[in-house]
């Protein structure tokens, strides 16, 4: 089986690649490398260096003849969507469409779509499941959203198979720590330079971290399961940010109280995801525990 993985130099895709070669498949990637990084491209893959938009994206389908597609390429950063919702929506919603007609004029078996839990919006109830309404608060949860429409209808259309996973926080080795990826990450950053960490309102609030490699193997389960299904990929657990800031200063064997200032518009106070359906449907359960995933983390970034 040849699998494109959209995003394959990115934080989450490139693990995924790594991955899917160990396997035994043949892979293709596709970014453009605005946040990726070219050094996590497994030798192993083929590497296109195109952006989700452009009109020659067919050509890696002509060129490849591709069984399956990972879709993970992204704008991920909810605060940046909220800046320029035009970039989120070029990016998260016009490069979708422009993928899913590569795979409709390429007859692909499947694709499998990296969704997120920012499609629920403010919770009626904890956990979440895929019942759950779907009101976004920001405009990166509903160009995901969007993103997952487009997929139904051309599944109804044209015969599409899909798998859609929405994650709750990832984190993981190959995350940006210098950038606004994520609260872990940016955590990690700071701290490991001895800087103290920045909480956005009080602390209280709750997440649901889920570690990459436990994601990874839920992409790998999905290529032969789950077919279009919708499934939360988490790990049914909150922590608050207060909880994560002492878990990592434990780990580091540091004492670096946090920085509090005002909570940030379209943020969620409460959230964790409910996965069972995931079990169920994909036989995948959460491996990583929050501390070993974090101890991991940290230890690949102390050795870089």
């Amino acid at each position: 089986m040849k699998i494109l993985i959209t995003g394959g130099a990115g934080f989450i895709g490139s693990n995924i690649v790594d991955f899917m070669i160990e396997k035994g498949y043949d892979v293709v990637v596709v970014d453009n490398l605005s946040s990726g990084k070219l050094e996590y491209v497994n030798k192993k893959a083929k590497f296109y260096k195109i952006d989700l938009t452009d009109e020659y994206l067919w050509q890696v389908f002509d060129n490849e003849r591709l069984d399956l597609v990972i879709h993970e390429a992204a704008q991920v950063d909810i605060q940046k969507s909220i800046k320029d919702p035009v970039v989120d929506a070029k990016v998260n919603i016009l490069g979708t469409i422009n993928l899913l007609e590569c795979c409709r004029k390429y007859n692909l078996k499947k694709i499998i779509y990296a969704s997120s839990a920012a499609v629920y919006g403010d919770p009626l109830y904890l956990g979440l499941d895929e019942r759950h309404r779907l009101e976004p608060v920001s405009f990166y949860g509903i160009s995901k959203y969007t993103g997952e429409s487009y997929l139904r209808i051309y599944s109804k259309l044209y015969g599409l198979k899909y798998t859609i996973l929405r994650y709750s926080n990832v984190y993981g080795i190959r995350q940006d720590i210098n950038g606004n990826t994520g609260v872990i990450s940016s955590f990690i950053g700071k701290m490991l330079n001895g800087d103290r960490p920045i909480i956005f309102g009080d602390g209280n609030q709750t997440r649901d971290f889920v570690y990459v490699k436990d994601v990874v193997y839920a992409n790998y389960l999905a290529l032969y399961k789950g077919e279009n299904q919708i499934i939360n990929i988490s790990t049914n657990n909150s922590t608050t940010i207060n909880k994560l800031v002492e878990i990592i200063n434990g780990i580091m064997d540091t004492n670096l109280k946090p920085i509090y200032l005002p909570a940030r518009t379209s943020e969620i106070e409460q959230s964790y995801l409910n996965n069972i359906k995931a079990f169920e449907v994909l036989g995948w359960v959460p491996q990583y525990s929050l501390e070993q995933g974090l101890r991991e983390m940290i230890d690949f970034y102390m050795l870089k």
